[in-house]
């Protein structure tokens, strides 16, 4: 069984710095990020084959994060359906990729991957998820949409 989700500060080996008085931020880089151009519509898709592809090359089920700015992933209809105390003692187990919606991203916790769908919803919506979706992100934010869409909500903030 895997261990415990950990922060992303935990997980990652310690590494020899520079000399010198370190702080901790010194001591994690940020994630690498991955744009993916897909239209609204294909932007679910685009995440789909994302994670199939994160899986092929090895990485576990329980790495990655989904997060989707316009329609939930049918995963997350389909599992919610139960309830959502279910729902949510699956993201807790940690065990498998999960899917969360952008109005649910917050109350999501780190992963070493995170997925972005910019599938639709309020500009607001891409605009509020990408900083947090950068800040969950251990080791690599894939962004799927509309470049320009992205970049024009995205600014600095990524």
């Amino acid at each position: 069984m895997p261990p415990a989700q950990r922060a992303p500060r935990d997980v990652a080996p310690a590494k020899p710095g520079p000399s010198g008085p370190a702080t901790a931020s010194a001591s994690v880089a940020p994630p690498q990020i991955q744009l993916i151009p897909a239209s609204a519509e294909g932007a679910l898709d685009a995440a789909d084959e994302a994670v199939d592809l994160l899986l092929d090359s090895g990485r576990a089920p329980g790495e990655v994060l989904v997060i989707t700015t316009g329609a939930q992933h049918p995963w997350a209809e389909h599992e919610l359906s139960f309830s959502e105390a279910s729902y949510w003692a699956q993201h807790d187990a940690g065990d498998d990729v999960f899917y969360a919606d952008a109005t649910a991203a917050a109350r999501a916790g780190s992963r070493p991957v995170v997925v972005v769908a910019v599938n639709g919803g309020p500009a607001s919506a891409a605009a509020t998820v990408l900083p947090l979706a950068h800040s969950r992100a251990g080791a690599l934010l894939i962004v799927c949409g509309d470049p320009q869409q992205i970049n024009s909500v995205a600014g600095a903030g990524l």
